[in-house]
């Protein structure tokens, strides 16, 4: 695929694209090479979460929420 074929796709085609890219990234992530800095900060959100001081959203939950605050 290239930027041209990008270009002909539906904006909820591109969106579809953009998020089967991260869910693809997401499962390499260990394999990138993340910063200590990085690493330190996504493993304290995730303390956070285990310690039910912070929840995740799931993606259709953040894009509803958009614009209605």
């Amino acid at each position: 695929m290239i930027v041209a074929d990008i270009a002909k796709l539906t904006l909820r085609e591109k969106l579809q694209l953009m998020e089967a890219i991260w869910e693809d990234l997401r499962g390499r992530v260990d394999d990138m090479g993340v910063p200590k800095e990085h690493r330190r900060i996504l493993d304290d959100r995730r303390a956070r979460i285990d310690s039910g001081e912070a929840k995740v959203l799931d993606w259709d939950q953040v894009k509803h929420s958009l614009g209605r605050a």
